[in-house]
C-alpha cells in the first residue's frame, strides 16, 4: 500500500509562475481560446440533440461521445508523445480536431445533421483532442521549471476552466441567436491560434540515444510501467471511480436545465458557466491543498463535498440556487482531478510522462463516459431527480476506496532518470534486435539477513518490470543458502539498453539497499547471455550480421 502523506513541496513563487515562461505563456494563451471553442461546441452539440431527439439517453450520449475518445485514443497517443516530437503530435491532434469541426459545421449548414450524425462528428473531433492531449501536457516539463510543474499543471486545468465559466453562457447565446452551425464554425476556428502557438514553437531537440520503440511496444511498456507503479496505479483506479460516480453532472445538466428549471440554452449556458467559476477557483487552490492538507484528506473532502451537492441540485427547481450548488461542485471537482494529475505527472519518469498521463486520462474520460451512459440509463428508468440523488451517494461512497488505495506520496526528485555509471562488455556483434537476453545477477547474502533480504528484492522486482524486464525471478542455492541469483530477461538488446536508461534516483537507491547486502566485496556478480544464440546467427556468408548496426554500449 502507497503512503498516504504528500511529500513537501518545493516553492514555486506563486500560482501564475509559470506564465513569466515565453512558450508557456503563449500556448497556454492560445488553449485558452481553443476551450472557449471547444466549450461553444459542446452546448451547441447537446442543446441541438434535444432538438433533434426527445430520448434522454441520446442527449447523455453527447458526453459519452465528447469523453468515449480520450478513453480510446488517448494511450495510443501517449504513446506517440513519448516516442517521438511532442509538437509535432500535438499539431496531429488539433489539426484532426479542426477539419472535423468544420466538416460538422459544413454538415449541420446543408441541413445534414441527425443524432448519429452529430454523435460521431462529436467523437472525430474528441479523438483529435485526445492526441493533442497527452502530448502537451507531457511537454509542460520541457516550458517551465521543475518547482513549476504542479503550477504549471494547474493552470492547465485553470484555462478550461475560465472558459468554462464564461464559453457556455457565450455558447448559450451564441446556439439561441444563430443555432448551433454558428456554435461549430466558432469551435472550428478557435483552434487556429493553438495551432499558431505549436508550429512556433521552437522545441529543444535531443537526439534519442537509441531507435524509439515499435508503436505496440510502446503501448504496451507504458502499460506494464502503469500497472507495476504502485502510486499511478492508485491514481487511475480512483480516478476511474470519479469519473464514474461525478459523470451525472456533466451528462444531465441540459436535461436540468430543461425540465428541473424550465430554462433554455442560457439557462443551460448559465449553469455550466458558474460550473467553471467554480472549477477555476478549485484549480488555482491545488497549490495550497497540497501544501496544508494531505492529498488522501483533500480528495475525501472534494468527493463528500461533491456528492451533497449533487444531491442537492436533484431536488433543487429554482436557478439560482441550482447554479451556487454547480460553483461548490466545480471547484470539489476540478480541485479533487488537479490532485490527481499533479500525482501522476510527478511519480512519472520524464520517458514515460505522456503514456502515464494518458491512461490517467483514459480513466478518468472513460468512467465519465461509461457514467454518463449509465446515469442517462437511470434517468429514463427512474426519473432525473432519483439519478442526480443517486449518483450524489455514490460520490459520498468514493472515499472508501481510500482505506484500501490512499493517495500516493510524491516527490519529484525520486523520479529523475540517473546515467548508470559503466557500460556492459560486450565481445559479441549484437544488433539492437538481438535476443532475448537474459540477465542475471548474483547475490551472496548472510542468512541471518535472508528475510529483509527478500523483501527488499520484492520491491526490485517491481522497479525492474516497471522499466521493462520479463519473467523477473529469484532463487536461492540448495547446496549455498548463501547465493542468491536474480534473474529476468529482455526481447531485445535494444529493451536491455533502453531499461538501463530508465533507472531513476528511487531505483538507484533501493538497488544500492539491495547490493548493501551483498558480501562478495563492491557489488554483485552480473551475467547478460544471448537466449537460443543459434537461431539468432546468420549462417550464410553473404547475409552477416551487418556490423555498422551492431550497438554494444549507449553512445556517450
Amino acid at each position: 500500500m502507497a503512503e498516504a502523506d504528500s511529500a513537501p513541496s518545493p516553492r514555486s513563487g506563486g500560482a501564475f509562475e509559470p506564465l513569466r515562461e515565453r512558450t508557456f505563456r503563449a500556448i497556454w494563451s492560445a488553449s485558452l481560446l481553443s476551450n472557449f471553442g471547444q466549450l461553444i461546441q459542446g452546448v451547441g452539440a447537446a442543446w441541438e440533440m434535444t432538438r433533434l431527439t426527445t430520448s434522454p439517453g441520446m442527449v447523455a450520449l453527447v458526453q459519452t461521445a465528447l469523453m468515449l475518445p480520450l478513453m480510446l485514443v488517448s494511450v495510443p497517443a501517449g504513446a506517440f508523445a513519448d516516442m517521438f516530437d511532442k509538437r509535432r503530435i500535438a499539431l496531429a491532434g488539433l489539426v484532426l480536431a479542426t477539419l472535423c469541426a468544420s466538416a460538422l459545421t459544413t454538415l449541420a449548414w446543408l441541413g445534414l445533421t441527425t443524432p448519429w450524425v452529430l454523435l460521431c462528428s462529436t467523437s472525430l473531433i474528441g479523438a483529435g483532442v485526445a492526441l493533442y492531449g497527452p502530448a502537451w501536457q507531457a511537454s509542460i516539463r520541457e516550458q517551465v521549471k521543475p518547482a513549476q510543474l504542479p503550477a504549471a499543471v494547474a493552470l492547465g486545468s485553470v484555462s478550461y476552466n475560465i472558459a468554462r465559466s464564461f464559453g457556455p453562457a457565450i455558447g448559450g447565446i451564441i446556439v439561441l441567436a444563430f443555432g448551433a452551425t454558428a456554435a461549430f464554425g466558432v469551435n472550428a476556428l478557435f483552434y487556429l491560434p493553438l495551432i499558431a502557438a505549436f508550429y512556433f514553437w521552437r522545441r529543444e531537440h535531443v537526439p534519442a540515444r537509441l531507435p524509439p520503440e515499435r508503436i505496440d511496444r510502446g503501448i504496451i511498456s507504458g502499460a506494464r510501467f502503469v500497472f507495476h507503479s504502485p502510486p499511478i496505479r492508485i491514481v487511475i483506479i480512483r480516478a476511474l471511480l470519479f469519473g464514474l460516480a461525478s459523470a451525472s453532472l456533466s451528462a444531465l445538466t441540459p436535461l436540468v436545465a430543461k425540465h428541473l428549471l424550465a430554462g433554455n440554452a442560457s439557462t443551460y449556458g448559465l449553469l455550466l458557466g458558474a460550473n467553471g467559476v467554480g472549477a477555476v477557483a478549485g484549480a488555482l487552490l491545488v497549490g495550497q491543498a497540497r501544501e496544508r492538507m494531505k492529498a488522501e484528506h483533500a480528495a475525501r473532502l472534494c468527493a463528500v463535498v461533491g456528492g451533497i451537492v449533487v444531491l442537492l441540485i436533484g431536488l433543487s427547481h429554482h436557478v439560482l440556487i441550482t447554479a451556487l450548488l454547480m460553483v461548490i461542485a466545480g471547484a470539489a471537482f476540478m480541485l479533487n482531478i488537479a490532485l490527481l494529475n499533479v500525482a501522476v505527472q510527478l511519480s512519472a519518469p520524464r520517458w514515460v510522462t505522456a503514456r502515464a498521463v494518458a491512461w490517467f486520462q483514459s480513466a478518468l474520460t472513460g468512467g465519465i463516459a461509461l457514467g454518463a451512459w449509465g446515469w442517462g440509463q437511470a434517468t429514463a428508468d427512474w426519473g432525473l431527480s432519483i439519478a442526480l440523488i443517486a449518483s450524489g451517494i455514490a460520490l459520498l461512497l468514493t472515499p472508501l476506496a481510500g482505506l484500501w488505495l490512499p493517495m500516493p506520496r510524491v516527490n519529484v526528485d525520486d523520479v529523475e532518470t540517473i546515467d548508470l555509471a559503466g557500460e556492459p562488455e560486450v565481445a559479441l556483434a549484437l544488433t539492437v534486435r538481438s535476443g532475448p537476453i537474459v540477465i542475471e545477477v548474483d547475490y551472496r547474502v548472510d542468512p541471518e539477513v535472508a528475510r529483509q533480504f527478500y523483501e527488499i528484492m520484492m520491491k526490485v522486482q517491481t522497479t525492474r518490470l516497471r522499466n521493462g524486464a520479463f519473467d523477473w525471478s529469484l532463487s536461492r542455492d540448495i547446496a549455498d543458502p548463501a547465493l542468491w541469483t536474480e534473474r529476468y530477461h529482455c526481447p531485445t538488446w535494444g529493451d536491455y539498453l533502453r531499461l538501463r536508461t530508465r533507472f531513476t534516483q528511487g531505483d538507484i537507491e533501493l538497488q544500492t539497499a539491495a547490493d548493501a547486502f551483498h558480501l562478495g566485496g563492491a557489488g554483485s556478480r552480473v551475467r547478460r547471455r544471448l537466449e537460443r544464440p543459434l537461431g539468432s546467427v546468420r549462417w550464410r556468408a553473404e547475409t552477416p550480421d551487418p556490423g555498422k548496426d551492431s550497438i554494444g554500449i549507449l553512445p556517450p
